[in-house]
């Protein structure tokens, strides 16, 4: 079989994923949080055509006589910029603006990591729970479910830029809600060394691995930059629609011209065979 075949047929395997990276990118346009991804390449190995590479008077070439073998995905990689803030009427809908995550609990009781702070409550026995839209519990900075007071109206709550929670309290200056233990309740907000190594786990949620570090808590860590919070805001995609067009053109021309290649290499097969 002639290498070009395997060597192009890796090629139109690549683009594909590149093309199914760039349809999720437009796909996820509009959802909030989300972070745009880029897949990139590397080649596969390569194969010595002459064990010792010499010109006619045995004097060594310059250059090697190697031909590649292909190519391969090597990474699928998220790009986490900031995304514009995008103004809603929903009191309990938090935006992000730095570098941090929201923590929540699953219904497994796994901690996970979000962007996507369009929140919503839930009542439960001693007032109101702040949850995702999934109904998972968003987090303080203790680690403790945020429940707003039962004797408040929780659309008056109000999101310091600090993210602490508030209600007014009458006099103008809203008054900050304590937790059992007389602490200012805060949304947890942690960072990563490296986020683009977080596991994607669907729904706008992210869960940590090896490879992106332990979750660095801002709450009363002067070594990492504060996260603002702001209310009435979501944070919208950082997909940006004019790259991604262009980056599907050319992943479809390179996708084309693997293909191109393979006929070429099939032809060239037939008119072998075809010899008498």
């Amino acid at each position: 079989m002639m290498r070009s075949l395997w060597t192009a047929a890796s090629g139109m395997r690549a683009q594909q994923v590149n093309v199914d990276t760039i349809a999720n990118n437009v796909a996820n346009i509009n959802t909030i949080g989300y972070k745009s991804q880029q897949a990139s390449f590397k080649s596969l190995l390569y194969q010595n055509l002459q064990s010792t590479s010499t010109n006619n008077a045995g004097e060594n070439k310059p250059v090697a006589a190697e031909v590649g073998l292909g190519s391969r995905v090597a990474a699928i990689t998220s790009t986490f910029t900031q995304g514009n803030l995008t103004h809603v009427e929903n009191p309990f809908s938090v935006a992000l603006e730095g570098d941090g995550f929201f923590q929540i609990r699953t219904e497994s009781g796994e901690l996970q990591y979000t962007r996507d702070g369009s929140f919503e409550i839930s009542p439960v026995a001693n007032g109101n729970m702040l949850c995702t839209s999934d109904g998972n519990p968003v987090l303080d900075a203790y680690g403790n479910q945020i429940i707003l007071p039962s004797n408040r109206v929780a659309t008056d709550l109000v999101v310091n830029q600090d993210g602490t929670l508030a209600f007014p309290d009458g006099t103008g200056n809203p008054a900050v809600i304590t937790d059992a233990n007389g602490r200012p309740v805060k949304f947890g907000i942690y960072q990563f060394n490296n986020p683009a190594g977080l596991s994607k786990e669907g729904s706008n949620n992210y869960s940590v691995t090896v490879a992106s570090g332990a979750a660095v808590a801002e709450n009363g860590n002067a070594a990492v930059k504060q996260t603002k919070t702001h209310q009435y805001y979501t944070e919208a995609s950082n997909v940006d629609v004019a790259n991604e067009m262009v980056n599907l053109i050319v992943a479809q021309r390179a996708y084309e011209m693997n293909s191109k290649a393979i006929q070429a290499s099939d032809e060239m097969m037939q008119q072998a065979n075809a010899l008498r």
